[in-house]
Formats: C-alpha cells, structure tokens, sequence
C-alpha cells in the first residue's frame, strides 16, 4: 500500500500517469525558483493558494518545497513519467547548490552523480525521523561520510543514538536481503489481503446525517450538498493507493532472470527499495516497493 506519491501524478489502472493540473504547479514551483524566487516565497504562495502538499493539507514550509525541487523522479524513471526536463533540473540543482555555498551549507541533494542514492530511503526504527548524510574533514584527505539520524544532533544536543551506517554499510545490508527474495521468488506470489477501509467517526457522523436529510427529502438542501462534499474529503483523507498488483508486477520484472547479487547493483536497489529501517540493537529491515520486508543483522556502531 502506499499513501502518497510525488505531486504531479495519480494512479489509473495501475499505471502511474500524470496529473496535468498538479504537474503544471510542479513546473512551476521549478521555474519561479530559477527566476529568483525563495524557497519560502514559493511556500507562501501555494499556502495562500490552497493548493495541496503531498499529505492533502494547503501547508507548505521551505522543506517541502525543496524536496519538491530535488526530487528526481521529475526527470521520468520506468515508473513514473518525466514532468521536469534534464536541463531545467540541473540548472536547479546548481542554483540550489550556489546558494546553499553562500550560506555555508553542504547538502546532498539527492541524485545518482554524488551517488546519494539512500537520501529519504533510510529511517531511524528508534524515533521515527529519517537518516541524513554527515560529512566529516570535507576537503580533507580524512574526509569521511556518515549516514546518522536527523535527531542525532538536535539544538545541540544528542537526542538518538542509533547506528551511524557508511555508503558500504547500507549496500552490504541490500545485497544479501535481495538474494532471500531472489531465492524466494515465490513470495512475490502470495496474495495480499486487502484491508477493508475502516470508517472514522467524522465518516460515521457525516453518513448519518445525509441519512436524515435523505429520509427528510430535504434533497436540494445547501445543508446536503456541504455534507456530501464533506464525505467525499473525508473519505479521500484516509484512502491508500492499492498498488500492491502494480508493484509487484514491477519487481518481477526487475528480477527477472537476475543472478545471486555479488556486488550493489544502484539502478536495482532504486528501482525496487521502498524503505530501509534501521534498529539501535542491528536488526535491519529492507522494505521493497510492494510491501515485503527482509530483516538483516548489521555490526552494531552506535551515535557516541
């Protein structure tokens, strides 16, 4: 199941297609930025507008707006449709990294070229928040980079003390966790059991009402017509996408024919890694595209 997917595009018929309205607000988002606009200033404006972030809520901050801006599956993968040509991407991606030198800032913005490849895959499994790359020494012949918890540093202080895992780590913990799939394709064939929708106490209260209204013949009511609206919001607030089919679709075919991995394979680990969730105690867990997780064990090293 999945809840969200990147602004711009909708599910129909098990195929991801684009959404032409919201897709039109995504290239804009990337031109304001290149005429000079902020990430705040963009913000305001889609707050102001109403116009929906990726949890369906008219709020936006200088966070969602950048990772709108880095986000590659703009560019078109075998999933998803290109919505932002090659050219408008980079020349974003130097602007943000022209301006992020200005302040003295040194973010991995997520693309293939700088291989941060893991950026928004990794979770902390202890308090939730996701994992960010930590460069240390950078410039140094002693650099070195460090995958850690958000909440590792936070207003300085130590707030979680999960594992720091390098580039290596994370490949070390993909490749033996895609050969348990690999030697159990069967997996892959196992029916979901599809969750009915659960209905919320809004849901049951707005279904009553029109009950009444109904029974009421009261059919033209302005009362009515809210309500219904309503019900529809409501209903779509708590609606997943059930791509399970799709998705599982999608792995087969990446799997196809494939040997016992020996070595990281990037173009497979994007392609079918959904998530990774990382555990204080080792314990690993590799979530895939359509669902199925994989534990791993990793050598614990611990935040100091």
């Amino acid at each position: 199941m999945q809840r969200h997917m990147p602004i711009g595009y909708r599910l129909v018929d098990g195929k991801i297609v684009i959404d032409s309205g919201k897709a039109e607000v995504v290239q804009k988002i990337f031109r304001d930025y290149l005429n000079g606009a902020s990430l705040i200033a963009i913000a305001k404006e889609l707050t102001t507008a109403g116009f929906p972030n990726a949890n369906n809520k008219p709020s936006w901050n200088h966070g969602s707006v950048g990772r709108i801006l880095e986000n590659t599956k703009y560019l078109g993968d075998s999933m998803y449709p290109q919505i932002i040509d090659k050219g408008t991407f980079e020349l974003v991606q130097q602007q943000r990294k022209s301006k992020n030198k200005k302040l003295a800032r040194t973010p991995e913005i997520n693309t293939r070229k700088n291989q941060s490849i893991f950026t928004s895959k990794l979770k902390c499994g202890e308090c939730g928040e996701i994992y960010r790359k930590y460069i240390e020494h950078a410039g140094r012949p002693s650099e070195k980079s460090n995958w850690k918890c958000k909440r590792y540093v936070y207003q300085n202080r130590v707030h979680c003390r999960n594992l720091f895992l390098t580039g290596k780590d994370i490949e070390n913990v993909f490749i033996p966790a895609t050969n348990k799939v690999l030697s159990r394709m069967w997996m892959l064939d196992k029916e979901k059991k599809r969750k009915p929708t659960k209905m919320t106490v809004e849901i049951k209260n707005i279904e009553e009402r029109i009950k009444e209204l109904e029974d009421e013949k009261r059919f033209s009511s302005k009362e009515l017509a809210e309500l219904i609206f309503k019900r529809a919001k409501a209903y779509y607030s708590i609606s997943t996408i059930d791509d399970y089919d799709y998705k599982t679709k999608k792995m087969k075919e990446e799997l196809l024919d494939k040997e016992p991995l020996t070595e990281f394979d990037e173009e497979l680990f994007l392609n079918i890694v959904k998530e990774i969730t990382i555990y204080k105690d080792g314990k690993i867990q590799v979530e895939y595209i359509n669902g199925i997780i994989v534990e791993e064990e990793h050598g614990i090293r611990k935040g100091e």
